[in-house]
């Protein structure tokens, strides 16, 4: 294989490396996106409210049977026709925010189903709010059992991100694209972003685990 150290360091790095950051911009700005619109339809689908409960459960089966790229371009393309306009950036990031708002929220059912029915009840009988219930009592017990799987969907957010150079945005496989076009060398720009995402794998992978064991640790002293 026809290796160029020269070009790599040259030319491949310090092009995409300013992919690299657009790709963390996007995963961060999306997951958080996506955990507050994940749980807005978690309550949703847990509403007493059917009409309410029925739109939030649709909407997550829809989105969970939908490719990411379909949603991608359905708001590139749709939102200018209704009058908004946003740079390519924040579609990517309200696209990929949207999409895996579906799995955050049965992620985040599922933690809530560990909570013990108890809890809701001495919630009640001390007379607390539904908020007050759901801030002080529900969701720190929730949050535990949903670290893992959070974790997870957000290594994937990060593999993600470069279906958005479908719609040019800047990440690090559009930048990759780019050069190879240019130079007519495939090797060197594609194992590069293979490799930075195989390095921001494993830093989420690294990070998630030590959330866990913070939070195991408060576990067993009882916090």
């Amino acid at each position: 294989m026809d290796w160029r150290w020269d070009f790599t360091f040259e030319t491949v790095l310090p092009r995409i490396l300013p992919g690299l950051w657009v790709t963390v911009e996007v995963t961060f700005l999306s997951f958080a996106l996506s955990l507050v619109l994940g749980l807005f339809l978690m309550i949703a689908r847990r509403s007493t409210i059917r009409p309410l409960s029925v739109a939030a459960g649709e909407f997550i089966e829809f989105m969970r049977g939908m490719p990411l790229v379909v949603v991608i371009f359905f708001l590139f393309f749709l939102l200018p026709e209704i009058g908004i306009f946003l740079a390519p950036f924040w579609t990517g990031v309200l696209a990929m925010g949207i999409y895996n708002a579906a799995p955050v929220a049965e992620i985040l059912r599922g933690g809530l189903q560990a909570v013990p029915k108890g809890q809701w009840e001495a919630a009640h009988v001390l007379n607390y709010s539904t908020y007050r219930t759901w801030r002080q009592v529900i969701l720190p017990q929730a949050v535990k059992p949903v670290v893992p799987g959070l974790g997870n969907l957000l290594i994937l957010a990060f593999k993600e991100t470069p279906l958005l150079s479908f719609v040019a945005v800047p990440e690090m496989l559009d930048a990759a694209r780019r050069i190879a076009s240019e130079t007519y060398r495939f090797t060197e720009p594609l194992t590069v972003v293979g490799i930075l995402f195989l390095i921001l794998s494993l830093f989420s992978a690294v990070l998630i685990r030590l959330v866990e064991r913070h939070l195991l640790t408060e576990t067993r002293h009882g916090k």
